[in-house]
């Protein structure tokens, strides 16, 4: 069974070596001191679609992003890294949007992509740490999420079994 998949990625900014200039005065991020990077949880995203575009035949991977023209980057990334396609959605109205208008965004994204029969997405995303915009995104679309996945067993029928660590164990469980 072929997958059309979608990975939700974001381009960050590399804050392993914060220098002086790396917050404005307003006590925000200076993202134009900081070079930028693929977020790092959103590439484990893209290498379990990967891994699920290898079992699964025909299928294809795609990677979803908002963010200014630079972050297209991060799509030329994910081809290159085994990617069918990408979207950038890019407007200076989309600055300083916050998770609810981002997963907004994102949503609308998908339902006008189409067809779509997974959505993933990191965690969370470096720069804010909320782990809000997935979560989001999945209740705008009307869709079951598992939260803190480690690993996407099998995908078969409409239905997806998930593997994840809780609490004294790992729990897998299969959602539509």
């Amino acid at each position: 069974m072929a997958l059309k998949i979608v990975v939700l990625a974001k381009q960050v900014p590399d804050t392993r070596n914060v220098g002086k200039d790396a917050m404005t005065a307003e006590g925000t991020v200076n993202r134009a001191a900081l070079p930028a990077i693929f977020n790092p949880e959103d590439l484990n995203a893209l290498e379990q679609a990967l891994r699920l575009k290898e079992q699964h035949p025909g299928s294809t991977v795609g990677i979803l992003t908002m963010g200014p023209p630079r972050a297209g980057e991060i799509i030329r990334q994910g081809l290159y890294r085994g990617a069918d396609t990408g979207w950038l959605l890019t407007d200076r109205l989309f600055a300083g949007a916050d998770t609810l208008a981002t997963s907004y965004a994102l949503a609308t994204a998908i339902k006008k992509i189409g067809d779509v029969d997974i959505v993933i997405g990191g965690r969370q995303a470096i720069d804010g740490d909320t782990a809000q915009v997935g979560p989001q995104v999945a209740q705008k679309l009307g869709l079951n999420q598992v939260t803190y996945a480690e690993e996407v067993l099998s995908v078969d029928g409409g239905f997806a079994t998930i593997k994840r660590v809780i609490d004294g164990g790992v729990e897998s469980s299969s959602e539509r």
